[in-house]
């Protein structure tokens, strides 16, 4: 298939799809409109912000906007230590209505309260989960599925192998979804 039809054929099939690619570089507005009028309706985009600089966030909300009603969670990805000002900086820069699910990758981050983690199964309102161990078995992902409570994002490890694909169509079979 040709590059620029994937994301239509995707679209068919899958309801939503994690873009890592905002985590590297950010595309312009263009091409998120782009993207939003090839999926549709009901499809999300959850996009990836690396919290590395406060003065990236503004610039970053106004492009991933261009999605329209095809934006999804943002996973905001926090490397540094526990900052409460960097939490209430995102947290009031970004629109009411935007999912936000936080990745926090250092340890100090433990018990924070009153936000959905990134990999929390009970997480509230929404859950943002990413299966990242590949190989899966149908009993693991039985069982995964017998747990799973909308609403839920889940995302798994892209590889070489079109292994991911499989297994998210395998989950919603089992989810009945």
């Amino acid at each position: 298939m040709k590059p620029e039809e994937f994301l239509a054929y995707y679209s068919s099939r899958f309801d939503t799809v994690e873009l890592n690619t905002t985590g590297y570089r950010l595309p312009g507005e263009d091409q998120f409109r782009r993207w939003a009028e090839a999926v549709p309706d009901g499809f999300r985009f959850a996009v990836k912000l690396p919290l590395v600089r406060l003065d990236r966030v503004a610039p970053f909300l106004e492009r991933v906007a261009a999605l329209g009603d095809r934006l999804g969670p943002m996973r905001v990805v926090v490397e540094a230590a526990r900052d409460e000002g960097l939490l209430s900086y995102v947290t009031g820069s970004a629109p009411p209505e935007l999912e936000l699910a936080w990745d926090f990758r250092h340890e100090s981050w433990t018990g924070i309260g009153d936000v959905v983690r990134v990999g929390d199964p009970d997480a509230e309102p929404f859950r943002y989960l990413r299966l990242r161990e590949p190989p899966y078995t149908d009993d693991q992902l039985r069982t995964f599925a017998a747990t799973l409570r909308p609403p839920a994002y889940v995302y798994f490890r892209h590889e070489d192998e079109p292994t991911a694909p499989a297994y998210a169509s395998r989950l919603r079979e089992l989810a009945g979804s």
